[in-house]
């Protein structure tokens, strides 16, 4: 499966579009990752235990959007976009990860 955020591959001629795909990932972080977290905001520099949930959150939503891409026939997502949101009220440790792009056969 090729992925990419371009809207065309280059040596590829794009020979059936399939549609729209996304994939998507919520998650949770956990008390004692929240806490580390604080630290790093209290003494600053960068908070891995958030960095590393990000990560594999992203990489799940487009693991989970390519694999829906490949259900309908496609071999390749162009146009991809990540996007992260929270969910839940303000201080909320749910995040939510979604990657989408349009599913082609190349």
């Amino acid at each position: 499966m090729i992925i990419s955020t371009t809207p065309s591959l280059d040596g590829y001629p794009i020979r059936e579009y399939k549609g729209i795909v996304f994939g998507e990932v919520v998650a949770g972080v956990d008390f004692v990752k929240d806490l580390a977290a604080s630290f790093s905001n209290f003494f600053g520099g960068r908070s891995h235990s958030y960095e590393g949930e990000l990560i594999e959150a992203r990489e799940n939503a487009i693991n989970e959007m390519a694999q829906r891409a490949s259900s309908i026939g496609a071999n390749a997502v162009i146009g991809v976009d990540v996007d992260y949101e929270t969910i839940g009220h303000q201080g909320s440790n749910m995040m939510m990860v979604i990657a989408s792009g349009t599913a082609v056969v190349v």
